[in-house]
């Protein structure tokens, strides 16, 4: 059965507070670090308990969510992760920083495997709803930069983890409030996921969905993470501030954001691989360009960059829609993001270290550039008709 309007709003806005609590720290580390005495790597490694706890729980929120409740996992994730972040934001030590975005990523993980699961169950045309709640998910991103920016410019760097958190944790009683229990699923819909779908293609379409989920997380995760970074260093002619960087991130992801709109027109028109390898194949040369631009050069080479990457992400959430039951839906969306975001932990490790030796990004952005093409050669090895995403 569809969702509600109110049940998909909710689910929007989940998925935006989801991603702005994860990227809330790498705007406000520019901060932080002159605080707690540390370099910015330094401080940046501090958040890699959160990513790895942000991939590694999706597999337990799945399991959970189709055992037990998918409407009540998402109360946790609203409650939980608000309560995380504001332990975060009253932090004194390094070592309670670490903490505390390890909890945000412990409850983060919660919504992807759960919240896509609900969006898409009872639909035959999956593409639009995806493409929604991407804008969401991105606008988040975007956001996160330029509410983090704002509060740590204005109040401090605590503000940016504790007045996010206090409103989420509203969210959460108003969801539980307002959005009714989930009926069971039905015997009919258990089967009708995989219908008509060959173990050869099963195995080769979950193939290439490894690679590009494992590819597109470290690119997606390793350039939300460095982007307030490179603005810093490259975009000096433009701004000096922690909330003119903010600013400049926002407009970026929130221009990026609109992708999936587009993204999700076509995905219900024609087949999947029609949609990927066009997005994908742009991926390579702009993340090139990125590596030796700057000022107004590296803003509009990061405008077209972000929209291709965020473009992408419903694309792997089809693929996903399209060759599962509903039944084992919630497990294997958990299974996509421990295998995504386990990936995209090593982006954080892998900022840190490359901004270490070098100094700056160049080198981060060439490493990129070579994963979009080993993800474009893995699209282009799709079946040329993907069936339709079945209903439930």
């Amino acid at each position: 059965m569809e969702q509600t309007r109110t049940a998909q709003l909710f689910l929007n806005v989940g998925h935006a507070l989801d991603h702005l609590f994860l990227l809330i720290f790498p705007t406000v580390v520019l901060v932080m670090a002159p605080e707690f005495g540390r370099s910015y790597g330094e401080m940046l490694a501090l958040a890699l308990g959160g990513f790895i706890a942000f991939g590694a729980g999706s597999l337990p929120a799945g399991w959970l969510a189709d055992r037990w409740s998918r409407r009540g996992m998402l109360v946790v994730f609203f409650t939980g992760i608000g309560a995380a972040s504001m332990l975060t934001g009253l932090s004194t030590a390094p070592w309670q920083v670490a903490a505390g975005l390890t909890l945000i990523g412990v409850f983060g993980s919660i919504y992807h495997p759960v919240g896509v699961a609900m969006l898409v169950a009872g639909r035959d045309k999956v593409g639009r709803v995806l493409g929604v709640n991407g804008v969401f998910g991105n606008l988040g991103v975007a956001f996160a930069a330029l509410i983090s920016g704002a509060l740590a410019h204005w109040f401090s760097w605590r503000a940016a983890f504790i007045i996010p958190g206090a409103i989420t944790i509203a969210v959460g009683v108003a969801f539980a409030a307002m959005v009714p229990r989930e009926a069971p699923i039905a015997r009919s819909a258990r089967r009708a996921g995989a219908a008509g779908h060959t173990r050869g293609m099963l195995a080769r379409v979950f193939a290439i969905l490894a690679v590009s989920t494992i590819c597109g997380g470290i690119i997606f995760h390793a350039t939300t993470i460095a982007m307030p970074k490179v603005f810093d260093e490259r975009l000096t002619a433009l701004t000096e501030t922690t909330l003119g960087i903010g600013v400049l991130v926002s407009l970026v992801y929130t221009f990026a954001a609109m992708a999936q709109l587009v993204v999700g027109h076509f995905l219900d028109r024609g087949s999947i691989k029609q949609v990927f390898v066009p997005v994908v194949a742009l991926q390579a040369p702009l993340l090139l360009a990125a590596g030796s631009v700057e000022n107004y050069a590296m803003l509009t080479v990061a405008l077209a960059m972000m929209f291709f990457i965020f473009g992408q992400i419903p694309i792997n959430d089809a693929m996903v829609a399209a060759y599962t039951d509903e039944q084992w839906r919630a497990r294997v969306f958990a299974l996509r993001y421990v295998v995504s975001f386990g990936a995209s932990a090593l982006a954080v490790p892998l900022v840190a270290w490359v901004h270490g030796a070098t100094g700056d990004f160049q080198y981060l952005f060439f490493a990129l550039a070579a994963m979009a093409a080993i993800m474009f050669a893995a699209v282009v090895l799709m079946p040329g008709q993907v069936p339709k995403p079945a209903a439930a």
